[in-house]
């Protein structure tokens, strides 16, 4: 699985082929929502979907293998930080793919710390992070955390997804991290009929008897993703539907973060609207931080199933 979140798609989507075609309208002809960016509060950069693992039910299907974003170097990068600074944000997530696979990846660190930002780094907490203690402990501080994503607070459920003899691994990756005084944050996943509070508890026993300093009950040290089913079919999202439900197009996760990313084969990184959709072009808002910041049209079952109806987001 994609380190971003736990967050998976299980089962073959049987939607509406009607749904989520024209990008203004929906399949009844309404206007489909639509959310302005409020701020660039977090700025992702993927480091490229290469991964060291080939978890079950990756909704970008990272592996050893699987090229489809390429590494992006630390000149890259560091255009985008230079404008993430001037626009104000406050936040820079790495993600992928496993990010300790790009071999930019300290200095994409040291770079985001040195201009002031708080970083966020989202990794499986294995070999290729390890390869790096030395330089992370020059860097570690109170802007730096670091996020492991256990997908349960079960060895059994954690090796379904992510395979045999990852577990013990991924322990040891998160005890090291604690013991050495970072910043340590983990992402794990509710299970269908596992309700919040036993799935904070159950990662709360693990976390004592691990000795890991996370606190299960602060949702930003530990975030807890619902796993999808992507045999729902889910409704489309109208300018409607947010008096309907309550809720504001500020609360969700495209009105305050962007994804840089650099796609095979093409010359420049670009600007998508969402971590979770990386390779539809229509999501692709431009090359800079400032073409980027119109509206996103939520023309996408994601949108609906996992930010405006599940309520998630990647970033705490």
């Amino acid at each position: 699985m994609n380190d971003l979140s736990p967050f998976s798609v299980v089962g073959v989507a049987r939607l509406d082929p009607a749904k989520f075609r024209d990008p203004c309208v929906t399949a009844r002809g309404e206007p489909r929502a639509r959310v302005a960016l409020t701020r660039l509060e977090t700025l992702w950069i993927n480091t490229g979907t290469l991964c060291n693992l080939a978890c079950r039910t990756c909704y970008i299907e990272s592996s050893p293998r699987n090229d489809a974003l390429v590494y992006i170097s630390l000149a890259e990068a560091e255009a985008f930080l230079d404008q993430a600074q001037e626009v104000g944000t406050r936040e820079i997530g790495f993600t992928g793919g496993e990010p300790f696979m790009n071999p930019d990846m300290i200095p994409m660190i040291d770079a985001a710390l040195g201009r002031g930002f708080e970083v966020l780094v989202l990794t499986n907490a294995m070999r290729p992070m390890r390869r790096f203690d030395e330089a992370l402990l020059r860097l570690r501080g109170d802007r730096l955390t670091v996020r492991v994503s256990l997908d349960h607070y079960s060895q059994a459920v954690h090796e379904a997804e992510r395979g045999p003899d990852t577990w013990d691994k991924a322990i040891a990756g998160c005890r090291w991290l604690s013991d050495n005084g970072f910043r340590l944050a983990i992402a794990g996943r509710q299970l269908p009929g596992e309700s919040l509070d036993d799935a904070r508890a159950g990662y709360a026993e693990l976390f004592a008897r691990e000795g890991l300093q996370v606190d299960a009950g602060d949702p930003a040290a530990l975030v807890l993703f619902p796993e999808m089913d992507a045999a729902a079919d889910v409704p489309e999202i109208t300018e409607a539907c947010w008096g309907i439900l309550g809720k504001s197009p500020a609360s969700i996760m495209c009105a305050t973060s962007r994804m840089v990313v650099k796609r095979k084969g093409e010359e420049h990184p670009v600007v998508a609207a969402c971590t979770l959709i990386p390779y539809d072009p229509q999501f692709t808002l431009g090359e800079t931080l400032v073409e980027a910041s119109r509206p996103v049209l939520l023309n996408h079952p994601h949108c609906a199933r996992f930010c405006v109806l599940g309520g998630a987001s990647c970033s705490a």
